[in-house]
């Protein structure tokens, strides 16, 4: 796995809330709106979002039902109260770790090596 799947890999719980916490999604939306909004720079195929979608049921941090559109039966997924605070938790810890790694990235080679 590729440094960019990693990172998106390590994402995906973060994207996927913040996306729920506007508007109850189905999956195609899900990812549909993932892909949209990141210029396509993210796109998480069914084999990932499922998965990651179930683990967040069995986190209690989202849950589903089943609705009638059209002839078509949807599942569409809802953030919890509980996973408000799990988004906010998490977000805030990602911003923490970004910001880590901004200041170590605009930090010169010469501050990081010692000139005794």
């Amino acid at each position: 796995m590729g440094i960019a799947e990693n990172l998106k890999k390590g994402t995906s719980e973060l994207l996927i809330l913040y996306l729920l916490d506007s508007e109850d999604m189905y999956g195609y939306q899900i990812a549909h709106e993932l892909k949209v909004r990141s210029g396509e720079q993210f796109v998480m195929p069914e084999g990932s979002l499922y998965p990651t979608l179930y683990r967040l049921i069995d986190k209690g941090v989202i849950s589903d039902r089943m609705e009638i559109v059209g002839k078509r039966l949807r599942k569409y997924y809802h953030l919890e109260p509980y996973g408000k605070e799990y988004l906010a938790t998490i977000q805030a810890e990602y911003d923490k770790i970004n910001q880590g790694i901004q200041m170590l990235l605009s930090t010169t080679k010469d501050k990081l090596v010692d000139k005794d």
